[in-house]
């Protein structure tokens, strides 16, 4: 048994104060929401100047096989920093600590790993009454037991082997939904769809668009759900909740039976598309696809948007996703904080955009639903393999399954 102190080179949070923003930097300064679990995600993350970049570094000195840990908000989402060519410029603000492994006494991988199987106690150890905070002597008086080294190099094989096809898998998911929205734009946004050459241009309150379009209210594409789940409702057939919680960790949401809704929720019909209210500059787009025989519910941080004929899902999904579609809707956010500002219903569905002719949608939504239900299959996919490592983790971790006599190939830990 030791403390993380003890077993660590370095653990401290990200910077006390602000950076200057530069757009396209490519200098990231992070925060608990770009930490999910297993990954960082840079779509959304803020760029700063070099200048600031520098300064910052010299406090969190972010390197491969470092750990980030979420301390505030949202505490014990975790990351095993990777060698990718953004980590070398990424360093992140106090909401985010960093423990740094002594490579000496512990593999990274495996403490990662323990981490991860603690992560329960950790939360528990969480102080605060408006906002939850870990404090940093706290992470780095907390006990950690310690396995033999080839022990600890043992289990992170096994576990690292759920892991690396939930990155492979997760990558493939990535792809696909570059292509569909590269398809989306190419047609609907650059106008270059199949056989635009013969289409005339014309003027628009937006612009030029072809001939043949028109401009009108988001609300000519979707209708808007908002059929009520009654708080003390306990569904007899087993459910699942999306959440933002669920969309901004990246997994999809758990599958429950009969448990008590504690607030107000939404029933997701078929076919829909879930869009965030919340802080509408982070993209929230989610297109739900619970199992045959399941029954969805949404929080009411979600818009639930049933897509009007001729409109599919995929097409309106892809609108959704569009930066400059989130752009206007921060435009009509309102709240007293940016992490708490919201968009009424009423004007998402009053946004103007430009309507293009049925004919086209047809052939969108045959070359990119195929995308889609790959997309929904991966996630499935990654979906077990994250409850089959979860299984193995405390087991393992704890030592109640032995894995010191087996013979595993050791991957070699990130340089």
């Amino acid at each position: 048994m030791a403390t993380l102190q003890e077993t660590c080179l370095l653990i401290t949070d990200g910077k006390h104060g602000d950076c200057q923003n530069e757009e396209a930097s490519g200098f990231y300064f992070i925060s608990c929401k770009d930490v999910k679990d297993g990954w960082i995600d840079y779509s959304g993350a803020r760029q700063i100047t070099e200048k600031d970049y520098l300064d910052t570094d010299k406090r969190t000195q972010l390197e491969p096989n470092d750990i980030l840990i979420t301390n505030s908000g949202t505490i014990g989402r975790m990351v095993l920093v990777n060698d990718v060519p953004e980590t070398s410029r990424t360093t992140f603000q106090k909401s985010v600590a960093i423990i740094k492994p002594n490579l000496q006494k512990v593999f990274p991988q495996w403490l990662f790993y323990s981490l991860l199987a603690n992560r329960p106690t950790l939360i528990s150890w969480a102080g605060g009454t408006a906002q939850k905070n870990l404090l940093l002597r706290d992470l780095r008086a907390f006990d950690i037991n310690i396995s033999p080294f080839p022990t600890q190099e043992k289990i992170a094989a096994i576990l690292s082997a759920y892991d690396d096809l939930i990155e492979n898998n997760l990558r493939r998911i990535k792809i696909l939904e570059e292509m569909a929205q590269n398809l989306y734009r190419e047609w609907f946004v650059k106008f270059r769809f199949p056989g635009h050459q013969k289409v005339k241009m014309v003027n628009s309150p937006l612009g030029k668009i072809p001939e043949g379009w028109e401009v009108a209210e988001f609300d000519k594409m979707a209708d808007l759900s908002r059929q009520s789940v009654n708080p003390q409702e306990k569904p007899e057939k087993i459910f699942v909740h999306f959440s933002i919680p669920s969309f901004d960790t990246g997994q999809l949401p758990t599958l429950e039976k009969g448990a008590e809704i504690k607030s107000l929720k939404f029933y997701v019909p078929e076919e829909c598309v879930l869009l965030s209210k919340l802080n509408p500059r982070i993209r929230r787009v989610w297109l739900p696809d619970p199992p045959d025989g399941y029954t969805a519910i949404t929080s009411t941080e979600f818009l639930v948007l049933v897509p009007k004929a001729p409109f599919g899902r995929e097409f309106l999904y892809s609108v959704c996703m569009t930066p400059k579609f989130t752009d206007t809707l921060a435009g009509f956010a309102g709240g007293t904080s940016t992490s708490h500002q919201r968009v009424k219903p009423e004007d998402v569905l009053r946004l103007k955009l430009p309507i293009p002719d049925a004919k086209i949608l047809g052939p969108f939504d045959k070359i990119v639903s195929p995308m889609v239900s790959l997309s929904s299959s991966l996630r499935r996919r990654n979906q077990n393999l994250r409850q089959t490592r979860d299984l193995l983790l405390p087991k393992l971790i704890s030592g109640e399954l032995d894995v010191s006599e087996l013979d595993i190939t050791i991957p070699e830990a990130n340089a």
